[in-house]
Formats: structure tokens, C-alpha cells, sequence
């Protein structure tokens, strides 16, 4: 029997629909290859809040220990705390979610110890070709002389306090917080680490429920943020932060209830943390981030460095560069003094923190961060993502206002504006991304670009 493991192993972690896709077997099988790739004495693995995430969870732990290795499993968290386990215990683990997907999805988020990425470059392609080769009944996971043991540990308490570590909000002025926790594990978080600051809390939707009754845990998309924007105006609150199903990512709104977008919260951040490194430290940030982002870095004495979009590109070159912070477009921030790992939590402190030491609203705050005019990211279905984007670049390649360059998909860049396009590595897809000094600008390049691409 043949097993393809590809339309559910990624380029950075494992994700399909459970059961049709996979299953608590193969789960186990995913555990003793993990066990076997990272060559592991001990692991630690922790889950989120859907359905099938402590069924998933348990198998993986058995597939890990049957190879005697020793499970430490830290029951519901959210990722960046698991990432917080890696780090602090210096254990490989594995994280049971899908993110932001629907309530039939799950799926691994895997590391080495101190929370180092697995990505297909560095350990997920060999897990792969294990799982599929054993589930086909080409040998069998071997067995330990004895079997690792299985146990439990609450790190929710020290991931909160090393986060407060980090950013002391024990002096900011009061403000009033909407939180926006998608019935996803921001529920199970935030009440912990916001526990005893100077903040009014106005809970949404904390009650942990993997089948997503409200919206769906996915704050990128505009619709799932209507409900906490309102709620802000309501409550004439300071701001409002969701968070998505496994809260790695946090997305802010102003008072006024108007989104804040990733890059200016990357630009803030970013200040913040060279600050504190004292005004001299790489910054990290993706080629679709905003102009922004570069610019600040650079006014605060910092070194911006532009990497691919996706997580194990900004990680490894975080590692490579010794850089402080890194920021991507889609609201995953990386801190040096967090293993190199994402945590949406701690960015949404260094906002709290930020408007609460001086009086002034976020707006007003965050607008000398947000200085160009975005698209956002508008995808095109095309049937053939190579011919597309060729024809992109002999629009532009002999014009002299403008440079191109290929480090991913095809970036062009004039005085005013810049644009990228890249291919979806999952579905045929074309992404686009423009900004510019002004509205106009931005759509005059955005309207251009899209003709081009769906011709």
C-alpha cells in the first residue's frame, strides 16, 4: 500500500483534515520519526483546544515513548508557549493545531530543542519518508528495550512570567483592552499573563471550542475582526487585540475600532526592542513587510535585513545574524529573548506597553509607524503560475524607473511604489502585494499589476 503524505506535509509543519487525511495512527507514526529524526532522549508536546487535538496528542506521545524516549506533555497551550517549553526545558516538542484552519483540520508544529524550526530543509522531508514508508509496511518503527515514560507539567504560570519578564507594563497608565480570543487558546492565555496589570479587560469569546462557533479564529480576514472592532466603540476601550486558534499571532485595533496594520506594529516593536538593546541590533523583516519597517529600523540606529516570506526563512536568518526582532506582514513576530520563536503575546505587550507610557491615543501613536498606503495581499487564481508571472516581469524588465529582483517571486521597485508577486506553493495562485506614497499611487500600480496577471 502506497502512503502520500503530500497534500498534508507542508512546507513547515503537518495539516490535514482528521480523520480523511490522517488519523491518531498515523499520528504515532509521526511521533516515532520525530523521535528518530531529532534523536531525542526527552520531548515535550502540548495541543490546543479542538476536538481531536488530545486524541492526536496522546498518539504522538506513544509513538515517541514506545522508542524510549521521555514525554513531558504540557496538556492545552498555545503555541508560543509550547515554544516557551522547547526553550526553557531545551527539549525538542511538537504542538498539536491548525492554527487558524476550520474545526475538521489538525495538524504539528515541530521544533528541535530551544525551540529551533522543523521545516522540510531540516528534518521534516525525512519525517515524511519515514511515515510513509512505514505506514506502507516497509519495516516498522523499532522498539526500545524499554519504553520512555509519559508525564505532565503546568507551564502556563512560567511562560507568563517570563514573558512579563521582558516587558514591564507594572507602571503604564490604566487602559481598557477588548481581547478577541476566537474560542481559541488566547482564552486559556491571556487571562494568566494579563493577571494583576493595570489593564480593564473585556473578554470575547474565551471559552475554549475547537468547532469555532462564533467566527473563525482567523483575524487576517477582515470578517472575523467586525465583532471586536464594534465591541471597542462600544466600550470605548484604548484597543482591541485578537488573537488567532493558537495565539502565536495578535492583530490590534485602534480606538476607533480601525485596523493597525502588522507592519506598523513591526516598525513599533521594532523601536522598542532596539531601545532596549541600546540602540544598535539587526531587525529582521520580510520583502512584503512595508517601507516602513526598514526606515525605523534604521532612524533608531538598527540594521534592517529582508528575508523570504515564511517562518523558517526569518528563523534562520534571526540565527544567522544574531538579530534582536523579526516582523512578518502576517502578524508572526520573533524575539531573540524568545528563542528566535513567534510569539503573538509578547508583540501585544509591547503595545501595551508603548500606549500605555504616554497619553496619547493608538492612533495618534502608531501613525508614526504607518507612513505608506498598502493593498494588502489580493490572490488570483491562474492557470499557469509560471506564464503569469513571466509576463509581469517582460512588462517591466526594460524600463529604466525601476528595479526587479527575484529573491522571492518578483519584486519591482520605482521611486513611489513597489509591488511583489508570488507563486502559492499549495494551490495556483498568483499573490500580490503593492504599496505606494499615496492612495492613488498604490492603486494605479496594484490596478496595472492585477491586469497583467489575470490577462
Amino acid at each position: 500500500m502506497t502512503v502520500d503524505l503530500s497534500q498534508i506535509v507542508k512546507a513547515y509543519d503537518v495539516r490535514g483534515v482528521v480523520p480523511d487525511q490522517w488519523d491518531e495512527s498515523l499520528a504515532e507514526l509521526f511521533g516515532a520519526a520525530f523521535a528518530q529524526v531529532t534523536d531525542a532522549r526527552a520531548i515535550v508536546i502540548g495541543h490546543d483546544m479542538r476536538p481531536s487535538s488530545p486524541g492526536l496528542s496522546r498518539a504522538f506521545a506513544r509513538g515517541a515513548a514506545a522508542r524510549g524516549v521521555d514525554v513531558t506533555e504540557i496538556g492545552l497551550c498555545s503555541t508560543d508557549q509550547l515554544y516557551y517549553a522547547s526553550g526553557a526545558l531545551d527539549l525538542p516538542g511538537a504542538m498539536f493545531t491548525a492554527s487558524h484552519n476550520p474545526a475538521q483540520y489538525n495538524g504539528i508544529k515541530m521544533c528541535r530543542a530551544g525551540a529551533a524550526p522543523v521545516g522540510q530543509d531540516t528534518g521534516l522531508a525525512e519525517i515524511r519518508a519515514l511515515v510513509e514508508g512505514w505506514a506502507a509496511g516497509d519495516g516498522a518503527p523499532a522498539l526500545a528495550a524499554g519504553p520512555g515514560t509519559v508525564d505532565q507539567r503546568d507551564t502556563l504560570d512560567d511562560y507568563a512570567a517570563h514573558l512579563r519578564s521582558l516587558v514591564d507594563l507594572r507602571t503604564i497608565r490604566p487602559l481598557k483592552v477588548v481581547v478577541d480570543a476566537g474560542n481559541g487558546m488566547g482564552g486559556h492565555t491571556v487571562p494568566t499573563v494579563f493577571a494583576g496589570l493595570p489593564l480593564d479587560l473585556v473578554p470575547m469569546y474565551f471559552a475554549l471550542d475547537g468547532t469555532f462557533p462564533n467566527h473563525e479564529a482567523n483575524p487576517l480576514d477582515p470578517k472575523n475582526i467586525v465583532d471586536l472592532q464594534a465591541r471597542v466603540r462600544a466600550e470605548g476601550a484604548d484597543l482591541g487585540i485578537a488573537f488567532d486558534g493558537d495565539a502565536d499571532r495578535c492583530f490590534v485595533v485602534d480606538e476607533n475600532g480601525d485596523p493597525v496594520s502588522p507592519s506598523a506594529i513591526t516598525a513599533l516593536v521594532a523601536a522598542r526592542e532596539l531601545a532596549k538593546h541600546g540602540g544598535s541590533g539587526t531587525v529582521i523583516h520580510n520583502l512584503i513587510t512595508s517601507w516602513s519597517v526598514p526606515e525605523v529600523v534604521r532612524e533608531h540606529g538598527g540594521t534592517p535585513v529582508r528575508t523570504r516570506v515564511g517562518h523558517s526563512f526569518i528563523k534562520q536568518e534571526m540565527a544567522n545574524t544574531g538579530a534582536i526582532f523579526g516582523g512578518e506582514h502576517s502578524a508572526h513576530y520573533y524575539f531573540r529573548d524568545f528563542w528566535n520563536a513567534d510569539t503573538g503575546m509578547l508583540a501585544a505587550l509591547h503595545v501595551l506597553a508603548a500606549l500605555g507610557e504616554q497619553d496619547g491615543p493608538l492612533s495618534g501613536l502608531v501613525g508614526q509607524y504607518d507612513r505608506y498606503v498598502g493593498s494588502g495581499e489580493i490572490n488570483s487564481t491562474v492557470d499557469d503560475q509560471a506564464a503569469r508571472l513571466a509576463a509581469v516581469k517582460d512588462a517591466y524588465r526594460e524600463r529604466q524607473d525601476v528595479t526587479l529582483d527575484e529573491l522571492d517571486g518578483l519584486t519591482v521597485t520605482a521611486a513611489d511604489w513597489w509591488f511583489n508577486v508570488r507563486p502559492s506553493n499549495t494551490e495556483p495562485l498568483l499573490r500580490l502585494n503593492a504599496e505606494g506614497r499615496d492612495e492613488a499611487t498604490m492603486a494605479k500600480v496594484r490596478d496595472e499589476v492585477l491586469a497583467l496577471i489575470r490577462d
